[in-house]
């Protein structure tokens, strides 16, 4: 589990193709890798990925064609920022909301404007995914915990501060680029219970 807090901005070092799937290397020096060992979970741009090896700042994980085609990884290329965050422990600070680090689909950012010293954005989901997007809810993007401003079919507003836009990859993002959504845990299982 995790929290949505980005903890550092990391870089793609590699993504190699290896019997089907691809070795995905991420030059992790933001986030140091003291204390992290084969087979902790880090979330990588919000997609929770099982640790293979440590060599100096760099992690490297292994990336199935299911998450590939769920996320943006597969589209990034070496140089790329990603957004990286430890798993939870249980003493730990719940800043964010509850992120599993599943993703739950690809969406769009299609709009920036300035709201004073702030930003807001407008994003589009798969359609899907909308019904469980609400306002005020919160939502993980790239793996960042925000707080739903308001939604419209489709397409969802958040506003982002001056710190969230440094402190991650947001800074980097334009119109049209693609964006890991993770949906709230809690209504994907209150759907799942109502259905019986």
């Amino acid at each position: 589990m995790f929290s949505g807090i980005v903890q550092a901005v990391g870089k793609i070092a590699s993504l190699q193709a290896r019997g089907g799937d691809v070795r995905l290397v991420v030059d992790a020096q933001g986030l140091g890798v003291d204390g992290v060992a084969p087979g902790d979970s880090i979330a990588v741009a919000g997609v929770c990925l099982t640790v293979v090896g440590i060599d100096a700042t760099r992690l490297a994980f292994d990336v199935s064609n299911e998450t590939l085609s769920r996320t943006s990884l597969g589209t990034l290329d070496p140089g790329s920022g990603v957004n990286l965050e430890k798993a939870l422990r249980l003493a730990d600070r719940l800043d964010g909301h509850l992120v599993s680090g599943h993703v739950d689909g690809i969406g769009r950012v299609l709009a920036i404007e300035p709201d004073a010293r702030s930003q807001r954005w407008t994003f589009e989901v798969p359609v899907e995914l909308a019904k469980y997007i609400a306002g005020k809810g919160s939502v993980c993007i790239d793996g960042t915990s925000l707080t739903v401003n308001e939604t419209e079919g489709a397409r969802f507003g958040v506003n982002l501060i001056p710190h969230t836009v440094a402190v991650t990859t947001f800074k980097d993002r334009r119109v049209g680029d693609a964006v890991n959504i993770e949906v709230d845990l809690i209504a994907r299982y209150v759907e799942r219970l109502l259905r019986g």
